[in-house]
């Protein structure tokens, strides 16, 4: 990864630059070895040219996760058959389909012929690999066992895929029902309560109380639906900038592991990505402290990566791993007892890895029956929907039947 710096050197004059490092403590390091005193330490982002740039912004297709695996599997697969990098690279860009991933391949390729190595030209892909692929690369290659890191990046990757897929799938028929639910409800709103108020106001009575708010509803509906999609489209924008600061992704994602049903779903998966993010790490040479950071990455979760990057605050502080995760407060009682089992072992890594098929197992369950459990919310939702229509359209007819009797 590379660093923008700004520092002063021994004269107390500013100096500033980029450079390679792992992390902030060992580019702090590589200053204090040049005799300069750091001040400012930030990840260096390449500026893009302006044509890579206008592309992003009109319509060039992003690099998706399917090719990343597929790319991942195709480096594993050439390297294992001794085929040099470069030529590697260069054969995949040949036979790409994607033009957008021919690009990407090809600026690879400039950066090795510059001298970078291939976990720097990678870091430089940031929209494409994430830290934990970079790392995981740089690692390899620092160990010569890049082979193997791609091979375990591609079941990572796969592993990861299936995942999302699975907790996209099972969220699926609640989404839609909720719009459904929720176009059913503009739509009498709009078009059908109006209807009924021409009928009512025919009746000189008063009407129920259900029928009025109905009523003014959708008078509101009606007259102020401009504010209403202005509203809505502000809320939306709101929401998307709340999340976007570091504040609001961690409410953001914090309130997601409290929902009622999806809520331990999205929790297990999480655990399950960083669990078997840091068995790959350990198993890859990387240090228990780097791991940890490593694996608090690919969580997608900003609640659980804290929780992770506190247990590696306690960790270089002197604590045990098992004692990191019980402050953690996120595990279980059975998977401490694998991290003591792992530690006691020095089997870690293969326990972790136990811990993430695990929680595996149990998200499979839990999507299997979450259907099951969302169900009764839905249909009780949409019972109470028809229930308030029915008393708010049909009572004043059924007092004028009545009525019409006497």
């Amino acid at each position: 990864m590379q660093f923008a710096w700004y520092g002063r050197d021994a004269a107390q004059q500013a100096q500033s630059g980029v450079l390679e490092a792992g992390s902030r403590a060992l580019a702090a390091q590589a200053l204090a070895a040049r005799g300069l005193v750091p001040v400012v330490i930030e990840p260096h982002v390449e500026p893009a040219d302006a044509m890579q740039t206008l592309r992003r912004w009109f319509g060039a297709r992003r690099i998706g996760d399917a090719e990343v695996l597929l790319f991942t599997r195709q480096m594993n697969t050439l390297l294992r058959a001794g085929v040099p990098i470069l030529r590697a690279l260069e054969g995949l860009q040949a036979s790409s389909t994607s033009a957008t991933m021919a690009e990407m391949l090809g600026r690879l390729r400039s950066a090795l012929d510059a001298g970078h190595e291939l976990s720097q030209a990678l870091a430089r892909e940031n929209d494409t690999f994430d830290r934990f692929f970079v790392s995981m690369v740089r690692v390899g290659e620092g160990t010569g066992r890049l082979t193997e890191i791609f091979e375990a990046l591609h079941h990572h990757l796969d592993f990861q895929r299936l995942m999302r897929e699975q907790v996209a799938s099972a969220l699926r028929y609640p989404k839609f029902v909720l719009i459904a639910m929720a176009i059913a409800v503009a739509v009498i709103n709009i078009f059908v309560i109006p209807a009924f108020a021409k009928v009512f106001a025919n009746l000189n009575t008063e009407l129920p109380l259900m029928t009025r708010v109905l009523l003014a509803t959708s008078a509101f509906f009606v007259q102020q639906w401009p504010l209403l999609l202005g509203a809505l489209a502000a809320c939306v924008a709101g929401a998307r900038a709340l999340v976007g600061t570091p504040a609001g992704r961690m409410a953001w994602d914090r309130w997601k592991l409290a929902l009622p049903v999806a809520g331990k779903v999205l929790r297990k998966s999480a655990l399950s990505r960083a669990c078997r993010g840091l068995a790959l790490a350990l198993r890859s040479g990387v240090p228990v402290l780097e791991g940890l950071r490593l694996a608090a990455s690919v969580a997608d979760n900003a609640y659980i990566e804290r929780a992770v990057m506190a247990m590696r605050n306690g960790v270089e502080r002197g604590e045990s791993v098992l004692t990191a995760c019980r402050k953690a407060g996120i595990f279980t009682p059975i998977v401490l007892q694998m991290v003591i089992v792992g530690e006691e072992s020095g089997t870690l890594d293969e326990m972790l890895e136990e811990v993430g098929l695990l929680y595996q197992r149990e998200v499979e369950y839990e999507l299997k029956t979450m259907s099951q459990q969302i169900e009764p919310i839905l249909i009780g939702g949409l019972g109470a929907m028809v229930l308030v229509l029915a008393l708010g359209v049909f009572m004043p007819m059924w007092d004028l039947g009545k009525a019409s009797l006497k």
